[in-house]
């Protein structure tokens, strides 16, 4: 695995803390309708995206997840600016503001959404790892979904091709206690979602999804494994949400202080704990971090703000080629 540096921890607070501030900032907006439709926030699972990134190799890894999907793209490289600009629904944004919350997109920068269809990703994930293997490309694809989606059919199959055809993907349940407003508890005789590998012989185990170390060590290995042409490996980040499921849930199925406990935890607070501690920054460069990345935040709404909405005629732009269907205006 890359070397865990004094960078690496700045970088993964500066990171953490943007991504934080970006998704607080969508739900200010959304509150005001300037973002439509359904909004789920990532806060409070920063720590599974900083160690997975810093476990992959960008120029040929991929990543793909669900309707979660604001903050990874940014972090595999996409302008912050065109992820908020789909957010608003302007023609600037990742998919000319036509995909929305749940459907931000790259293929430039190997991200493939972004799926509002609950485990629809999951066989998505393997396809593209076996694409990668059919070409001979050296590619991982880390396919990320909530413990919700664990209990898909979809990823039973999924799992059993993976492993009969040792297709190089990463499978990470993003295990944050609750699928919706249903605990985990509620939805099966385990708890231990990760045991789900083991009926398939795949290499499987829990993980702390709230510090980017223990993440990034277990990804790395499973991507490393899989680079050696030895198949998936399947990863249970054991995280926590400090929002609701979206912006609509009232939340009634924790208390207060069940959220409170967890952000003892919190993953930014972590890192910067380190930071301190290890004296890797003074209070004043902490400080100029932080109004880096309010700034950072205004500069992404008001592209957004200021970016104009799509034309009426992108709606079949958009699905037709015009010279294959000369009759449509």
């Amino acid at each position: 695995m890359k070397k865990v540096t004094k960078q690496t921890y700045i970088n993964w607070y500066k990171d953490m803390l943007f991504w934080r501030k970006f998704e607080d900032k969508l739900a200010s907006v959304y509150i005001q309708q300037k973002v439509r439709g359904f909004l789920h926030l990532y806060n409070g699972q920063e720590a599974v995206l900083a160690g997975a990134l810093h476990a992959m190799d960008l120029s040929k890894d991929k990543m793909i997840t669900a309707y979660r999907n604001h903050v990874q793209p940014i972090g595999m490289g996409v302008d912050p600016k065109k992820v908020m600009a789909e957010l608003y629904g302007k023609v600037t944004g990742t998919s000319k503001g036509m995909g929305g919350s749940m459907h931000i997109f790259s293929k430039e920068h190997g991200f493939y959404g972004g799926h509002g269809i609950v485990g629809g990703q999951i066989p998505l994930g393997a396809g593209i790892a076996f694409g990668d293997k059919y070409k001979g490309n050296d590619g991982v694809t880390l396919t990320c979904f909530g413990d919700g989606a664990a209990r898909q059919g979809s990823l039973h199959e999924t799992f059993n091709m993976a492993m009969l055809w040792k297709l190089p993907v990463v499978f990470i349940v993003e295990n944050n206690g609750y699928a919706m407003g249903t605990s985990v508890e509620r939805t099966a005789n385990h708890t231990d979602i990760w045991k789900l590998g083991l009926g398939y012989e795949m290499p499987c185990g829990p993980v702390d999804g709230m510090n980017p170390i223990k993440v990034a060590e277990a990804v790395d290995e499973a991507i490393q494994r899989a680079r050696r042409g030895e198949g998936p490996t399947f990863l249970e980040m054991k995280t926590y949400r400090y929002r609701g499921h979206s912006m609509s849930d009232a939340q009634h199925y924790r208390t207060k202080d069940e959220v409170a406990e967890y952000k003892k935890i919190d993953p930014i607070t972590q890192i910067l704990d380190v930071i301190k501690e290890k004296k890797y920054a003074t209070d004043e460069e902490i400080e100029k971090i932080n109004v880096e990345v309010k700034d950072m935040v205004k500069a992404c709404e008001k592209f957004a703000e200021e970016s104009p909405y799509p034309e009426v005629s992108q709606l079949h732009d958009v699905v037709y080629e015009q010279e294959d269907y000369p009759f449509i205006k």
